[in-house]
Order: structure tokens, then C-alpha cells, then sequence
């Protein structure tokens, strides 16, 4: 659930020339409420939740063909990755219903695992997806695209106040929200070749970092990867095992009843012990290990020089290849992203079944780029140092789309609260995958790109992907940004929900259901037996309930998903609430703002260090301190008391 943090505000002062600033705007073209310097996916759904929340809003694109644009594999979605994007579109962001416009195919991953895993992935046509989103900017109101690289952020005093353009224009907003992406400084190597330049050929940013130092930022340098394009004409496809959509699986939004996609495969091949070898052979070209690429890359998305190498055990590598879009032969081959030489990628990719006489179409390549550490904001991700300064995507550390897409939007909704005097919107740990990223990077920090796994996440088995908007779309209407009309269907099918659970509970021992035992291959009960109870049976699911009884035939195939899912496992769920009734005992014990933590006898020097860097809201957030000890919580503990009884 959202928290009450004490977080700074607008100083009253600040505030009454806020609004007195909108009485006498003097040009309306370049002054706004809110400025957002950059138009990925954290860019895109900031700016969408600013101006759908009633805001002036103004986003920068140092290209208008960056909108959107997706730099690396043509897809949204995956492990953990695809509860993000249903949580963001619970809350009434973009992601998925722009994804659902521009489907190739859809999946849902883990299925023969238990449901805390399962994780929808859409693969998307690359060019629509941009244009897509590009149109939704477009034609929103309130929001304003103008194509700029942003070279300076100034502030007044400890606000924030505008940007200056290369072209030597200023904007002024009191709220300005940084989703730079990867084109900080960016640089690109692939063997020898080393040049500055973003994703895809797109300019870098080169001088919005000095802007940064100068107000005090620390950046640090991260690395990440993408592999080469393949003409899909050269693929020899009947030796690969091809990958389809999953019939029956509903969209990636709520506000869609059905999938409409035109399909186009995907196909799973594998590397070789002849690609081992040349890339064994090869190593001393390989810019990441030959010392010439200095950022740190992500653990767990390596290049595969690196796969091969820390893996040695592994004979092979398993491949995907997915298609780029409807009206291109372009094939993204996943799990071959490298940096090496022209020369040996060709070698490596026809060393692969399927491959053998593959033509490249774009090379791979490493990219590197500056970023902060999170750990300098606040739960809300504005700025500690500067009020009305938000920073959000993979600026903060984290590698991927919906991890960037999840900051935007809460970065969004926050710029408009603090506008407005209001609380922080701020998701914890036990509501949501995107409380577990944000909480993950403003306590603990990250050292390499942050990429969301279900294993983050204590409560997965809450925070499944068939509930998120359960979880999260009442939230989403009180802070103004879910629609009346998206509200309506989450009533609707909550009244679903209800009515089948009810009906599961007060349904006992139905005609005929020794048929249903019988073809399930299921043992007779030797006492009376509710459906809820039957439902719990390993072999037995709601449809078959729905089928063989002529039960719920008005009731949404996600409403039942749900109840299946809350019965099946009840008793796991249980045990997990109680275990966040414990976390959350914690989480509402604050700490002062104004706590002295070099003061407090008892303290290690680390915790010491750690905490009046990170200064944290609540003991929780404190114990979740890299550094910080369950000995050092005691000692916290003690302190708080102590100081109730001086008050």
C-alpha cells in the first residue's frame, strides 16, 4: 500500500510563486509545469502521467525517432518483467496497451511452474511500437514533444527551475524529471571500432553529465550489449524449433477483451561446441576482456564471450530468434549479444544450426554510458539534493524497458503531487513488483544494471501478474490517473470475483461430480466436499468446474484465473500474509528525518556511514541497508525507544 513518507515539499514560499508563475506566465511556449529530458519508455510514460494528471507538461527528445524506440530485443514483457508492465498499465500507464496495438505474438512464460512465476511476453513490431507511442504523445493533452538535446539543468537555490538547450534555448518548469536512457556520454565498441554514439547510430548526450557533477551528482560508468540483426532470408528455418503465440491468452491490458495480432513466429535454436570454440580462440579481441571497455556490465544479461567463459561447463547456449516487425526481414538473435570484431561475429553466428549461411544485417555491439546511483533519492525518486528534480529509467541503473517504463510512471505521478503539496505516491515491497525496483535502488543501490527477477520479490505469490490491477488499480484512480472507464471494468470484474467465490463455497457435493474424479484421475472424498475444496485438487481446475457443473458462463476468463489461483494456494497465501504483517511492523516505525546516526553510541562505523548517506524513512528501509546489520537495528531500536521516553 502507498506510504505517507515525510518527504521535503515545496517551501510555502516556493509554492506561492508556483502559482502566482501560472497568473503571469510571460511565454507560455517555453514555460510549463513539468519538463521530462528524454522519450524512452521511462520518458513516454512520465510525460503521459503528467498531462493525462492535468499538468503543463514538455518532453525532450535529443531525436523524435528515439520515442519509444526499442534499442535491443523487439519485445515486452518476460520474467518478472511482464508483472511490471501489468502493474504499470493497473495503474493506468501506457506500456501495454501501446504493446497490445502492435503484437507479432504472445506467450506466457513458466507455465510448467507454479503461478508466483507465470510472466506474459508480447513480441512487438519495432517500427509500429514507436510510431504507436509517438502518435499517443502526439495527440495527448496538455503534453507538448519537442525534438533538443538538453546540455544544462539549473535550479534555484535548492529548486529545481529549468534546461538549456544546445540551440541555446531555456525552459523553465519547476519540476523537471531526468530519463536520460543510455545516450549519456555513450559509446559504442564492436572489435576495434569504438565511436561515440547511442543505440542504433542514434547522437549521444554529451554534456548533460557535466550539468549533473555541477549540481552535485556522482555518475558512474555502465555497460550493456545488444546482438547483430539477421536477414531472415538467409535463416534456414526447418532446422530450428519454431515458437508460436499461445492460443487463448488474453492482452496485455485490462482495457482489452481481446488479442488482436497478426501472427508471426518465433524459433529456438542452440550454439555449438565449434561456437566455443572460435570464441575461445578469439578472446584476445574481445573488447571485454582485453581491458578497452571500462563500464560494468549486467551479470545477468552477458554478452556471450562471457556465457562461454563463465560457463565453461555448459555445451551449449540456447538461442531465440524474433522477428523485428511485419515489414522487415530483420531477425534479433537473443542470447548472442557480443562486442566482438566484424570478422569473428560471422563466424560465431554461422556456427550455429540454422545460421550457417546467415547475413548480417547489423552488427552487434557493447554500449556504455553514464548513470547515478539511486541511492541519492528518495522513495518517490526526487532528488535529495534538489527539490522538484526526479530522475528515472536507466539513468538510475536498471537495464530494460519495463523497469524504465515502472520509474517514468511513478516518477510522473510523484512530479504532480509534489505540485500539488501533496504525500509521495510510494509502493512498498508487499504491493507490487515495481515497489520492490524502487525500494531495491534508492536503500540498497546497484553495482552493475539492475534487472528485475521474481526472486526480488519476498511476496511473489501476491504479486502475480492475473492480479495486478486488484493490487493496484484503486490506487490508481485516487491519485487521478486510471480512467472512470478502466475503473468500471476493475468493478466489474472484483463483483466477478466475489460472486464466484461465494458460489465455489456454497456449492456442496454437485450431481455427477464422481465423473469429474473419475476422468481426473482423482480419489473420491469419503465426506461432503464444497467446489472450493475440489478446487484445491491437483487435477482439477476452475474450467473444469465451468464445465462439467454449466457453472459461470458470464464470469471473464481473468476473473476466474484470479479465484482459481487465490483458492488453489490459499494456504501459501495465508502464510505470506502474515509474514508481511510483520515487514510492515517494521516499515512503520519512521525514523526521523533530522536523526544524527554519527551520534548514536553502538553503531557500527559501516551502518554509520551507510545510514547518513541513505537516510532511511522507516526501520525497514533501514535493515534493507547494504551494510547495515540485525545488530545495528537493535541498536536503532534501542534509540528510538530511549528518545520516546526523553520526549
Amino acid at each position: 500500500m502507498p506510504r505517507e513518507i515525510a518527504e521535503p515539499a515545496m517551501s510555502v514560499s516556493f509554492k506561492a510563486a508556483y502559482y502566482e508563475r501560472q497568473e503571469t506566465m510571460k511565454d507560455p511556449n517555453r514555460e510549463f509545469d513539468i519538463i521530462i529530458i528524454g522519450a524512452g519508455h521511462a520518458g513516454c510514460e512520465a510525460a503521459l502521467a503528467c498531462a493525462r494528471m492535468g499538468k503543463t507538461t514538455i518532453v525532450f527528445a535529443s531525436n523524435l525517432n528515439t520515442v519509444a524506440f526499442l534499442a535491443c530485443n523487439p519485445s515486452i514483457g518476460g520474467t518478472a518483467k511482464g508483472n511490471i508492465v501489468k502493474e504499470i498499465d493497473a495503474l493506468g500507464g501506457e506500456m501495454a496497451v501501446n504493446a497490445d496495438k502492435t503484437l507479432i505474438q504472445l506467450r506466457m512464460l513458466n507455465l510448467g511452474k507454479g503461478p508466483a512465476v507465470h510472466c506474459p511476453r508480447a513480441q512487438v513490431d519495432k517500427i509500429r511500437y514507436h510510431l504507436e507511442m509517438k502518435k499517443t504523445l502526439e495527440n495527448t493533452k496538455n503534453l507538448f514533444l519537442r525534438e533538443g538535446e538538453i546540455i544544462e539543468i539549473f535550479c534555484d537555490g535548492e529548486h529545481a527551475k529549468g534546461v538549456k538547450l544546445s540551440n541555446g534555448l531555456e525552459y523553465l518548469a519547476p519540476c523537471i524529471i531526468v530519463a536520460a536512457g543510455v545516450y549519456l556520454n555513450s559509446k559504442i565498441t564492436s572489435g576495434t571500432l569504438e565511436k561515440e554514439s547511442g543505440p542504433s547510430g542514434f547522437a549521444p548526450v554529451k554534456q548533460l553529465t557535466r550539468s549533473l557533477d555541477k549540481l552535485g551528482f556522482a555518475t558512474r560508468r555502465f555497460k550493456t550489449g545488444t546482438p547483430a540483426r539477421l536477414n531472415s532470408r538467409s535463416i534456414d528455418f526447418s532446422k530450428l524449433e519454431a515458437q508460436t503465440t499461445d492460443a487463448g491468452m488474453p492482452p496485455l491490458s485490462y482495457l482489452n477483451k481481446k488479442t488482436r495480432l497478426t501472427q508471426k513466429d518465433c524459433h529456438l535454436t542452440w550454439t555449438t561446441k565449434l561456437t566455443h570454440e572460435i570464441i575461445l580462440q578469439n578472446m584476445d579481441k574481445a573488447p571485454l576482456y582485453s581491458g578497452r571497455m571500462g563500464g560494468t556490465g549486467a551479470r545477468y544479461c552477458p554478452s556471450i564471450e562471457d556465457k562461454v567463459v563463465r560457463f565453461a561447463d555448459k555445451e551449449r547456449h540456447q538461442i531465440f530468434l524474433e522477428p523485428e516487425g511485419l515489414d522487415t526481414n530483420e531477425i534479433y538473435v537473443q542470447g548472442v549479444s557480443t562486442s566482438m570484431p566484424a570478422e569473428i561475429q560471422d563466424q560465431i553466428y554461422r556456427s550455429i544450426p540454422g545460421l550457417e549461411n546467415a547475413e548480417i544485417m547489423r552488427d552487434a555491439y557493447a554500449i556504455e554510458y553514464d548513470c547515478i546511483d539511486a541511492t541519492e533519492l528518495l522513495s518517490s525518486l526526487m532528488s535529495k539534493r534538489k527539490k522538484g528534480l526526479f530522475f528515472a529509467g536507466q539513468i538510475n541503473g536498471t537495464s530494460g524497458y519495463e523497469e524504465a517504463a515502472a520509474q517514468g510512471l511513478i516518477a510522473g505521478i510523484n512530479a504532480v503531487r509534489f505540485l500539488d503539496g501533496k504525500a509521495p505516491f510510494v509502493l512498498d515491497r508487499t504491493s507490487s513488483y515495481i515497489g520492490v525496483l524502487i525500494d531495491d535502488l534508492t536503500t540498497k543501490g546497484t553495482e552493475e544494471p539492475y534487472r528485475m527477477m521474481t526472486g526480488r520479490a519476498e511476496y511473489r505469490l501476491l504479486l502475480r501478474q492475473d492480479n495486478a490491477d486488484t493490487r493496484l488499480t484503486e490506487l490508481g484512480y485516487e491519485v487521478g490517473l486510471v480512467t472512470k472507464e478502466r475503473y468500471r471494468m476493475f468493478i466489474k470484474k472484483q463483483k466477478e470475483i466475489e460472486k464466484v467465490k461465494a458460489a465455489l463455497d456454497e456449492i456442496k457435493r454437485p450431481k455427477d461430480f464422481e465423473n469429474l474424479f473419475k476422468d481426473k484421475e482423482e480419489n473420491m472424498p469419503l465426506t461432503g466436499m464444497r467446489l472450493s475444496d475440489m478446487l484445491k485438487r491437483s487435477n482439477i481446475g476452475i474450467c473444469d468446474l465451468k464445465d462439467y457443473f454449466n457453472l459461470f458462463k458470464s464470469i471473464s476468463a481473468r476473473a476466474l484465473e484470479e479465484c482459481e489461483t487465490d483458492i488453489k494456494y490459499g494456504g501459501y497465501i495465508a502464510r505470506q500474509k502474515e509474514q508481511i504483517e510483520q515487514f510492515l511492523k517494521m516499515e512503520n516505525v519512521l525514523l526521523p528525518a533530522d536523526t544524527d546516526y554519527s551520534a548514536i553510541g553502538g553503531l557500527r562505523l559501516e551502518a554509520r556511514q551507510k545510514l547518513e548517506r541513505i537516510k532511511p524513512l522507516n526501520l525497514g528501509q533501514a535493515s534493507r541497508v547494504s551494510g547495515v546489520s540485525p545488530a545495528d537495528i537493535a541498536v536503532l531500536v534501542v534509540h528510538l525507544s530511549m528518545s520516546k521516553k526523553s520526549k
